[in-house]
């Protein structure tokens, strides 16, 4: 009987584009997915955009919009990203929708009556500047376990220890960098150091194989040996300004976003079960037999099996059946970077015209059922999808195809199924479907290449090339051709999870239904007609990397003048000169930990605030952007920042942002540059980007910074 499955990715959070450290997730999941739907079996797949939490109505307000509008903007860029990948969810959706919040509210509700919601006074980190109560991940500060400096108020991002942000050392708010207040305010808490609790996740995390070994010894850690409870009670409850559910019965209180989040997957399934008359309960009930599996980053793991878990078991739902973690995904050897060029968008590959499933199937050959991390190094990508794909694989319809449509009006002849190449394929199916049932994806690719090789020495030793030089052998060369597309067709089904479009692409030429995985042990009938031959695939060529390495790169550099000033602006430059010395001595006094910085040193600074009113790119300029600057009294400047691969100068106006105002002016190959705004970057790479600086709502064009 084909198995009943429903399948997620974890909820990428709608504050920020999807980049390729991301898809090693959604191509892994869809892979495994498209795998089982090949299988005939009944899979869903559903995802939803994570829409609730600070940042989201932070940065809402930032750009002047409504929380609103600015997930439904997000969520449209995620779906245009992921279907460029060819990421297959039978529904995306959003946390933001009524079916996630009955779900929640529900959940909520029969915790409360088995007793497993409290209610206490604590103490909570308040920002005195932003006047609003701070999530543990907007508290920044020393990890009280092994002293990693700047880690986020819930985890340790260094050591993975989990602990409350009052415990973090020389604490600060990430709004505002002011040193946050303890005030008391009302939470409410899932009693997860309950002893029913505490029995349950012994048990579940240690069963049925629901989670890899080394994520069930992370667990254990977090447990803690048998007979202590380790485990403390998790706090729900989120204080108002929040874009979120508002918890019932509770005014002014919000469910933590890490709540209804995983709730989500319910609420992208119940809307996918109404449009198509799937049967909610039958997945969802506490006697469900069907299949839940959730593909998740090992970062999160600590949400995945342990709260979500718990709360399913008490709730009284059914638990996942397996909890499948992955490593981050590493470029070049580093951690992902701006200032490299290699912190790469989904949206950037995809504008560079670089094929999905080049990407697609390098991950593929690097994956594992394991949480290691896996690397994409930019030389061996180009060499392996060069000489798998298009090398080994492409090359063999490439070869032949031509000749079956010149030669013999494009049909096929009796395939020999006695070639070695042929059974091996048909033999080695079982155990590549092993592969790819355990995520095993690399086996697999290995195994499908190995075959490949096996087809190119069949084409090797019969040279259709050479007998289409020779009168009398055309049986010889219309056989052997067609006995290389089948061996072509047959390696392309085994692909077809990987490289659905190309796939789909081989499907239309060969003139077929949709590859199913049992079509692996059948041949094309003699006097079959395929369609002409179109190319399949390109090389990756070197430039085309390096060009997209070059797109995403982010730089500050400063740039020279095109002529030295003039006369008429020395005074503009003796200020100049006294603006740097200012901002020299005060990295010089940061840097040593004093303050030799003087009132009237600094006050030589001239920083105001500025609306930015035009910005446009700036032809011939690989990084400039022209902005037209609204001082207010001041009137208007002309300035020109190196931002372009940092920002789209569409979004940029009408934004609020600080420029230093008495820097000479400097004449620029472009134009006359009258100022510079102010940024952010951290010089040792180590968190890669370029940030403009923004005043707080209520600044006003031309107000002194001071």
């Amino acid at each position: 009987m084909p198995r009943k499955i429903l399948v997620t990715s974890a909820l990428p959070y709608a504050n920020g584009a999807i980049h390729l450290g991301h898809l090693v997730e959604y191509i892994q999941t869809d892979i495994w997915v498209r795998f089982q739907k090949m299988r005939g079996n009944e899979c869903w797949y559903v995802c939803a955009d994570d829409t609730h939490g600070t940042p989201i109505m932070l940065r809402a307000e930032k750009e002047g919009l409504t929380p609103e509008a600015l997930i439904e903007r997000v969520q449209r860029e995620h779906t245009r990203d992921f279907a460029g990948f060819h990421v297959g969810f039978d529904n995306y959706y959003t946390t933001h929708s009524p079916e996630t919040r009955a779900c929640a509210n529900e959940i909520y509700r029969r915790l409360q009556a088995a007793g497993l919601i409290e209610t206490r006074t604590i103490e909570q980190y308040y920002d005195p500047l932003k006047e609003m109560f701070l999530p543990d991940r907007f508290i920044k500060g020393e990890c009280p376990k092994c002293a990693a400096p700047d880690q986020y108020g819930d985890n340790c991002e260094q050591c993975g220890s989990a602990y409350t942000a009052n415990e973090l050392r020389n604490p600060y708010s990430a709004v505002s960098g002011a040193r946050p207040e303890l005030r008391q305010s009302e939470h409410y808490f899932f009693r997860l150091s309950d002893a029913r609790c505490q029995a349950f996740l012994r048990r579940w995390t240690q069963g049925e194989g629901r989670l890899q070994s080394e994520a069930a010894n992370k667990l254990q850690e977090w447990l803690g040996p048998p007979g202590e409870n380790h485990l403390t009670d998790w706090d729900i409850s989120r204080d108002a300004p929040y874009f979120g559910f508002e918890i019932p019965d509770a005014p002014g209180k919000y469910f933590y976003v890490w709540l209804d989040a995983p709730i989500g997957y319910m609420g992208a399934f119940r809307n996918l079960c109404a449009r198509s008359g799937i049967d909610f309960d039958e997945y969802w009930r506490a006697d469900s037999t069907t299949e839940l599996y959730h593909f998740i980053g090992k970062d999160i793991l600590y949400f995945h099996a342990l709260f979500w878990p718990a709360e399913l078991e008490h709730a009284g739902y059914r638990t996942p059946s397996k909890v499948f973690a992955h490593g981050f995904l590493t470029v070049d050897g580093a951690k992902m970077s701006k200032s490299r060029g290699t912190f790469i968008t989904a949206e950037s590959y995809l504008a560079q015209g670089l094929d999905p499933e080049w990407l697609r199937y390098y991950y593929a050959a690097k994956l594992s059922a394991s949480m290691e991390d896996i690397d994409l190094n930019l030389d061996d990508f180009i060499a392996r999808v060069n000489a798998d794909l298009v090398g080994k694989l492409v090359n063999l319809a490439s070869r032949s195809a031509g000749f079956i449509s010149q030669r013999f009006a494009g049909q096929l002849c009796t395939c020999d199924e006695s070639l070695r190449a042929l059974q091996a394929i048909g033999e080695r199916q079982a155990a590549i479907a092993e592969h790819y049932e355990a995520r095993e994806f690399g086996k697999a690719v290995r195994e499908i290449m190995a075959l490949a090789d096996l087809a190119n020495q069949y084409v090797d030793s019969v040279k259709p090339w050479e007998m289409a030089k020779q009168p009398g052998r055309e049986s010889e060369l219309q056989q052997a051709c067609s006995n290389t597309l089948n061996l072509f067709r047959r390696l392309i089904i085994l692909l077809k999870p990987v490289l659905p479009a190309l796939a789909a692409k081989v499907e239309s030429f060969f003139n077929v239904a949709p590859f199913t995985w049992n079509d692996v042990h059948s041949v094309l009938a003699a006097g079959h007609a395929i369609r002409p031959y179109r190319h399949l695939m390109t090389r990756v060529d070197k430039k085309q990397i390096a060009a997209l390495v070059e797109a995403n790169r982010e730089s500050l550099t400063a740039i020279a003048p095109a002529t030295t000033p003039a006369a008429p602006q020395k005074h503009a430059e003796q200020q100049e000169k006294a603006a740097a010395v200012a901002v020299a001595q005060a990295a010089v006094a940061t840097a040593n930990g004093s303050a030799h910085l003087t009132l009237d040193e600094f006050m030589r600074v001239d920083l105001r605030i500025a609306q930015i009113r035009e910005a446009r790119q700036v032809e011939g300029a690989d990084k400039l952007v022209q902005l037209l600057l609204d001082l207010g009294p001041l009137g208007t400047r002309q300035v020109f920042a190196g931002i372009k691969t940092a920002y789209d100068p569409a979004r940029l106006v009408g934004r609020l942002t600080v420029v230093v105002a008495n820097l000479a002016p400097r004449k620029m190959r472009f134009g006359l540059s009258e100022g510079m705004i102010l940024a952010a970057s951290d010089p040792d790479g180590t968190t890669p980007g370029i940030f403009l600086l923004a005043p707080d709502a209520g600044a006003q064009p031309g107000m002194r910074v001071k």
